[in-house]
């Protein structure tokens, strides 16, 4: 493992706290984990995220980063020698990868909140549906940016399977607690396959929360950004 003075604060439950430990699992830098509590946010916090008073925030070197996907570039960039490319070379395929990630969070993981906040039977089955298109979007995006690989990234977990990946634990207590199907393997197998994938990688296992865990806490500790 790299050696270096790394901090992380967050939350465990939190998918964007799991990009973080991710992309420095990805490129073996060690780090300190201060796990936060969210209902008594810590100084240390409020110091190094004034603006948005937010988790994750990672600290190097005393200076911090703040927002999950840009501190997945930071990691990237900052150990570019260390561990493979978490962001695609090609300068292309990096916009492509920024799009889909900016799409997971802003359509993604909303119609996903959507469907714990709908109200009524019809209202759930409409969001329900609404998460199922986005999905097959993702599907197509899936098989556009893998080439017929593992991964978004190609042989290796990159930027868009730690964006949309992060979210899986969510989505697995979604389908629990609501006793649906929203990773199809007929209408969405390409994705089905990867969360395996993602999952089971040595990146991911370690820190992917456990759903009945999730479960327990969805509604009182909603994820944070």
């Amino acid at each position: 493992m790299v050696k270096s003075d790394v901090k992380v604060l967050g939350f465990w439950p939190s998918p964007f706290l799991m990009r973080a430990r991710i992309a420095l699992k990805i490129k073996s830098v060690e780090y300190e984990f201060l796990e936060e509590n969210l209902g008594s946010k810590s100084e240390l916090l409020l110091k190094s995220n004034p603006v948005h008073k937010k988790i994750p925030v990672l600290i190097h070197n005393d200076k911090p980063v703040c927002e999950s996907l840009i501190i997945v570039e930071y990691v990237d960039e900052a150990w570019s020698s260390s561990g493979p490319s978490i962001l695609p070379s090609d300068p292309y395929d990096r916009a492509v990868a920024r799009f889909w990630a900016a799409y997971v969070d802003e359509k993604w993981f909303s119609a996903l909140r959507d469907i714990g906040s709908a109200n009524g039977a019809e209202a759930k089955k409409a969001a329900i549906e609404q998460l199922i298109e986005v999905l097959v979007l993702l599907e197509d995006a899936f098989v556009k940016c893998s080439k017929g690989k593992a991964f978004f990234g190609g042989n290796q977990i990159g930027f868009l399977d730690i964006a949309f990946g992060s979210y899986l634990g969510w989505l697995r207590v979604t389908e629990k607690m609501n006793e649906v199907k929203l990773l199809d393997e007929v209408k969405t197998p390409g994705l089905f396959k990867w969360a395996e994938r993602f999952c089971a990688d040595a990146a991911v296992k370690d820190v992917m929360p456990e759903t009945d865990k999730l479960a327990e806490l969805k509604a009182s500790a909603p994820p944070s950004s």
